[in-house]
């Protein structure tokens, strides 16, 4: 999400993207029912018996009677990769001194975790300091370990395991945790790892987890509570879900929840996300901007319709990553596609600009719509954000698998829009919040240096005969940026990633120059 992605390690997230992103022969889809040994014939091992709390132990105050079964479709997807041709000496040459150096780094930045934060959630790369955000079970560990194989690290990689094996779940350091973080950095850690490594350690680890978590889903209407107080639901108190809660944290649970099912063959870890996503998919039309769900929802009333602030940016943006991606992993489901398409009509119509630029590049960006009644238009805010480069790469992995070409051309110009934005800060590092003038739709888009001084002095609250130029140069704007309200850097994945899905879509080697530079 949002406060989402698995761990913003920056070498972690350039190491996925830029060791995958030469490897033509690498990515594959998960089949939906894996056949393979690994999987699913060994069995793990029984837990032994202890006098330590077990979260499946728990009374659960509203059981369910019977669970919603994995769908079995045997569907044929499309081929999503490009058909990558023969690697030259000279670009495997490039490649291998490319792996090499991000490897490098990524073994510096073991030492570093290693010898000052072993075991913490984050390490302060300033002060060199260790903190704990994410319960104070090694987050930083846990959602590493797959790039640690990827990365033919595996001596680093058994390390990592053996530590977390003694990690102790129901021994928390803080009174609340994010179920939504918890899930992706955690339960998707461990089972990436199990995918990857074939070890059943890991796999009993993730289920684990998911014991912990299912509690947090015992509330009256079975959904969950979001910011979860672990040691009350220990004990046993009542628990109702929100009133308030971010779409994206009650949204993108599915994923993690559903490769469970399918390697334990439990129903019931597909049943608890099914209710949420049954609820998306009844109450995607309902709302102010029909095909999007508002950026708050109520979990207490499942009201996913009420709602004016729509978009595809921060605390919204995984509940649509999502949805292609439990396509494929459903073997082709008919309502995440359902899903994916009304949402994705939707956000290009309402959140899609086209900004105007200097170079008069042919680029797209993602902003917010707003919309208080569903009978007015909603009302476009041009403001790009980093986390929203994501949407690129979701738009080409979903036009692929539905056979949607205009998505993938749409998902190369929403990632060109946040290459250009790279470069054309003077560091060449995109800031988190920014925005732009937006062209008239599907007119020219010349740049127009007046327009853009005007847009600069409305943003700035200024009248009309102030010197733009003096708050361009003060706020330092690039040609093209009205204002610039969050200029940090929080080692964002989203951009590299879309980059790295549409080189392998596309195949085109200027994506791979992009990705390095």
């Amino acid at each position: 999400m949002a406060i989402r992605r698995r761990w913003p390690v920056l070498v972690v997230l350039v190491l996925i993207a830029l060791f995958l992103l030469q490897k033509a022969d690498f990515l594959h889809f998960l089949p939906s029912f894996p056949e393979n040994d690994r999987s699913t014939t060994a069995t793990p091992e029984q837990p032994v018996v202890d006098d330590r709390f077990h979260w499946e132990n728990l009374p659960s105050r509203y059981p369910v009677s019977s669970y919603a079964h994995l769908p079995k479709s045997k569907t044929k997807l499309p081929r999503v990769q490009y058909s990558f041709p023969h690697e030259s000496k000279e670009a495997a040459a490039i490649r291998q001194k490319r792996q090499h150096e991000v490897k490098r780094v990524l073994q510096r930045c073991w030492v570093s975790y290693r010898e000052r934060a072993w075991l913490s959630d984050e390490l302060a790369p300033v002060s060199g300091s260790s903190k704990d955000t994410f319960g104070g079970w090694a987050a930083t560990l846990a959602d590493t370990l797959d790039t640690l194989w990827i990365a033919d690290l595996k001596t680093e990689f058994h390390d990592g395991v053996e530590a977390l094996l003694e990690i102790d779940f129901t021994k928390i350091s803080q009174g609340e945790i994010n179920v939504f973080e918890t899930t992706i950095r955690y339960l998707g850690g461990f089972i990436a790892a199990f995918d990857l490594s074939g070890d059943h350690r890991l796999l009993d680890k993730a289920v684990e987890v998911a014991e912990m978590l299912y509690v947090a889903f015992d509330t009256p209407n079975r959904m969950p509570i979001t910011r979860w107080n672990v040691k009350d639901a220990a004990a046993s108190k009542p628990q109702l879900a929100s009133d308030g809660v971010l779409v994206a944290e009650i949204g993108s649970l599915s994923l993690e929840f559903t490769r469970l099912a399918q390697i334990t063959h439990n129903d019931k870890w597909y049943d608890c996300i099914d209710r949420i996503m049954q609820v998306f998919d009844r109450q995607q039309a309902s709302s102010n901007v029909p095909g999007m769900w508002p950026l708050v929802v109520n979990a207490r009333t499942q009201d996913f319709a009420s709602g004016n602030h729509f978009t595809l940016a921060a605390m919204a943006d995984s509940v649509y990553e999502y949805l292609p991606k439990m396509y494929a992993l459903l073997g082709g489901s008919p309502m995440y596609a359902k899903m994916y398409e009304g949402a994705m009509d939707t956000a290009i119509r309402e959140t899609v600009f086209r900004p105007m630029v200097p170079d008069n590049a042919d680029i797209l960006l993602s902003g917010n719509a707003r919309s208080d009644h569903r009978d007015e238009s909603p009302r476009l805010e041009p403001q790009g954000q980093h986390l929203v480069c994501f949407a690129g790469g979701m738009l080409a992995l979903g036009g692929r698998l539905l056979k949607n070409e205009t998505h993938v051309e749409l998902g190369r110009k929403l990632t060109d829009g946040c290459i250009w934005t790279y470069e054309a800060t003077p560091l060449g590092i995109m800031p988190e919040v920014f925005d732009m003038l937006p062209c008239q739709l599907g007119s020219p888009c010349p740049w127009d240096e007046k327009k853009w001084h005007a847009k600069v002095l409305e943003k700035a609250g200024q009248d009309s005969g102030a010197d733009a130029s003096a708050i361009v140069q003060r706020e330092r704007l690039p040609p093209g940026f009205t204002s610039i309200s969050d200029r940090r850097y929080i080692l964002r994945p989203e951009a590299i990633e879309s980059v790295f899905i549409l080189y392998r879509i596309t195949g085109d080697p200027l994506l791979q120059e992009k990705a390095w530079n």
